[in-house]
C-alpha cells in the first residue's frame, strides 16, 4: 500500500511529533518508505487543499491528515476545526480513497502533548492504523 501524510508545519513541535508516530506506525505495519510521501502545509486549515493534491496528483491509498489547533480567547479555534472536519469529510466523500482525520483540537498546549506521545499516546499512530484498515477495507471490497 502507497499512503500519503499531510502535516500542519503550525503547533510542528506537536504535529511532527504526530507525523514521527505515523510513518513509524505505517513502517511498523510494512509500508516502505517509498510508499509514505510527506507533504507540509504552512497550518491545519490548509491540509483540507493539500491533502485533495496529493490525492489528485499522487497515486496514493489514503491519505492521513495531521494537525493541531489549540483553543485560545476568540472563536477563531471554533472556525478552524469546523472547516477542517467538513473539508476532510467531503475529501472521503468524492474521492475513492480514504481520508484520515488526525487533527488534536484541544483545550490546551499540555493537552496536545499528551496526546502526541505523551500519556495518552501518540494520535498520529492511530491516524496511520486507521488509514491501514481502511485502505484494506476498500481493497476487500473492490474484490
Amino acid at each position: 500500500m502507497r499512503f500519503g501524510i499531510v502535516v500542519a508545519d503550525w503547533n510542528s513541535e506537536i504535529t511532527h511529533t504526530l507525523l514521527e508516530g505515523a510513518v513509524k506506525t505505517l513502517k511498523g505495519h510494512g509500508v516502505s518508505d517509498d510508499n509514505i510521501v510527506v507533504h507540509h502545509v504552512p497550518g491545519t486549515f490548509e491540509l483540507t487543499l493539500g491533502a485533495q493534491w496529493l490525492a489528485e496528483y499522487d497515486d496514493t491509498d489514503g491519505v492521513i491528515c495531521l494537525g493541531c489547533v489549540i483553543q485560545g480567547e476568540t472563536p477563531h479555534f471554533t472556525y478552524i476545526c469546523q472547516a477542517v472536519t467538513q473539508g476532510i469529510t467531503q475529501l472521503n466523500l468524492d474521492y475513492n480513497i480514504p481520508f484520515i482525520f488526525g487533527v488534536l483540537t484541544t483545550l490546551t498546549q499540555q493537552q496536545a502533548r499528551e496526546r502526541s506521545g505523551g500519556i495518552h499516546g501518540n494520535k498520529g499512530d492511530e491516524a496511520a492504523i486507521t488509514a491501514i484498515r481502511m485502505a484494506a477495507l476498500q481493497r476487500r471490497m473492490e474484490k
